[in-house]
């Protein structure tokens, strides 16, 4: 089953089940993208407003959060739904973001954001273009993006620029309402 929730409407046994899932989904992808669950932590950098949640009889399966901002495609501003926080338990591989986004669609539509927007590692290139084929989304690369950190540090700079792969998924406007450019601000952290 999937659940589509605000963030509000989460209680503190979400949170906690979360956490867990995410050490133990992105754990296997470094020690250090662990590192932000703890606790009752379900969030790594921004936090999102709307989560959607798979669940089967081992608990949560997979995730997918949303948070509208505004970004900037080189320069110009765009109401977006960013996507991101994403993840599938690793015995479900395969099943995760795609199912993920066609559960988020049509809440993503009342929002009444133009645009879902979100990055994703170039080792996921070949997935997201399987199911771009099938749906809007539509994938971008040769794009920089820049974030702030989640937190000021004095050892680092407050914010990083990524070469990541970008999604757009069309939801009110066409592909060609895009803004053409190179380069992204996302105004705050990753989602």
């Amino acid at each position: 089953r999937v659940k589509v929730s605000w963030e509000n409407e989460l209680q503190l046994g979400d949170h906690v089940e979360l956490t867990e899932f995410f050490r133990k989904t992105y754990g296997p992808t470094g020690v250090f993208n662990a590192q932000p669950f703890e606790g009752s932590r379900s969030w790594a950098g921004a936090r999102p407003e709307l989560r959607a949640i798979a669940y089967d009889s081992n608990g949560v399966a997979a995730h997918m959060g949303c948070l509208r901002r505004f970004i900037k495609v080189d320069g110009v501003d765009l109401l977006v739904a960013e996507l991101g926080l994403y993840g599938v338990r690793p015995d479900l591989e395969g099943l995760g973001i795609a199912h993920s986004i066609r559960f988020m669609i049509p809440t993503l539509q009342e929002l009444g954001v133009p645009f879902a927007f979100g990055t994703v590692r170039h080792a996921l290139q070949k997935h997201i273009e399987r199911f771009g084929r099938h749906s809007q989304l539509t994938v971008l690369s040769g794009i920089r993006v820049r974030s702030t950190l989640p937190h000021a540090r004095l050892d680092k700079p407050p914010t990083r620029i990524e070469d990541a792969l970008v999604i757009v998924l069309t939801l009110a406007r066409s592909m060609s309402d895009w803004p053409t450019g190179n380069f992204i601000d996302r105004n705050g952290p990753e989602l």
